[in-house]
């Protein structure tokens, strides 16, 4: 599956004026309150009428300005996951998800069935419930499955977890991953958390102020704190996939390789052989041009300076080039002149393991 966008619409003071392309997977839309994520998934779901512009899902349109085509939302087969869960409260858990299979009859729209979708998201135990017996996680998986079971082309999932609190965000978001993975729909997630983009978003796409800043694989977009500040996110940092390698169980320490070597981090709940991700925030790398003796850090790294920012300010950034992957650093102009540093240069890459953000899970 395959999804163009290319709409424009004045909303007030706001202009949206949005591009991307995806080609299934998990697309993350990414920006701070107001820049208009909200406003663009709106737009593809039908619920609001772009000014101009084309929306098309494997190469059919379902918006085109140019030929005055605009697909009522019952028709575009696009499913949508608000941010809190719309249940019906006055029906069970099985008559919400039957209510989304009304939509699933025809032979051209045969899309997950049933049992399928209520084995994925665990949600077997939950059938005669009534909504007001969920937890908010559980109700969001319910809210996940009868999306599921209208047979959408696409699945569009507005800041589904911003009603939950820390635990619950990470008990749904596997349930998220597998469904895109197990049923091979695609997803456009919104959302203004790093940590629920780098657990399942393939691509992502950076919103400021109605515009794409940015778009395409999630390593290469979060490895930019130039585009990632100007989304609206200060803890710019690097995206690094590693595997795990080992676990110490005395210490609680996993050794997760990369192409530069290997970091050691707290995270005793992975296991050997895992692929994910971890993100290292450029304010927690510190740098030396001799490598350190007898600190408590266990991440040092020796690499080359790649680049320099040359923005305003006190503050800069510094890339790392640490056997073909990039680490990034925020450090003080002061810091910067006093170790000389500039491009080609040796250093030593220093990094907490408590500092380092948690490892998402597989994928």
């Amino acid at each position: 599956m395959s999804l163009s966008v290319d709409i424009r619409k004045t909303l007030g003071v706001l202009t949206i004026d949005a591009w991307f392309e995806c080609a299934g997977g998990v697309t993350a839309l990414f920006g701070k309150s107001g820049a208009g994520k909200t406003s663009i998934v709106q737009m593809l779901a039908g619920l609001t009428t772009p000014d101009n512009g084309r929306v098309a899902i494997d190469g059919k349109p379902v918006f085109d300005s140019a030929t005055r085509l605009n697909l009522a939302p019952d028709r575009r087969r696009i499913g949508y996951v608000f941010q809190d869960a719309r249940l019906f409260p006055h029906m069970t858990v099985r008559r919400n998800l039957a209510y989304g299979a009304r939509r699933n009859r025809t032979r051209e729209n045969r899309g997950p069935g049933f049992a399928d979708v209520v084995d994925v998201l665990a949600i077997g135990a939950l059938l005669d419930r009534q909504p007001h017996l969920l937890s908010g996680g559980e109700k969001q998986r319910v809210a996940l499955g009868r999306a599921l079971l209208s047979a959408p082309r696409l699945l569009l999932m507005d800041e589904p977890l911003a009603a939950l609190d820390a635990e619950r965000k990470w008990e749904v978001l596997p349930f998220i991953d597998r469904v895109c993975r197990d049923f091979a729909i695609p997803v456009v997630y919104v959302s203004h958390s790093i940590e629920e983009i780098l657990q399942i978003a393939d691509t992502m796409v950076l919103v400021a102020n109605g515009g794409v800043s940015a778009a395409g694989p999630v390593e290469d977009v979060l490895n930019r704190p130039d585009l990632l500040r100007a989304a609206g996110d200060g803890n710019a940092g690097s995206v690094i996939p590693v595997r795990t390698s080992h676990l110490d169980p005395v210490y609680g320490i996993a050794t997760l390789t990369f192409a530069g070597g290997a970091f050691r981090v707290a995270a005793p709940d992975l296991t050997v052989g895992e692929s994910l991700r971890i993100r290292v925030r450029a304010r927690d790398v510190s740098l030396a041009t001799e490598r350190p003796q007898n600190v408590s850090v266990l991440n040092v790294f020796e690499g080359t300076v790649g680049t320099v920012s040359t923005a305003p300010g006190p503050q800069l950034d510094v890339s790392v080039d640490v056997g073909g992957a990039v680490i990034w650093s925020q450090i003080t102009r002061k810091s910067l002149d006093d170790l000389a540093l500039q491009p080609g240069a040796k250093v030593f890459a220093m990094v907490k393991a408590v500092a380092i953000d948690r490892p998402s899970g597989a994928r």
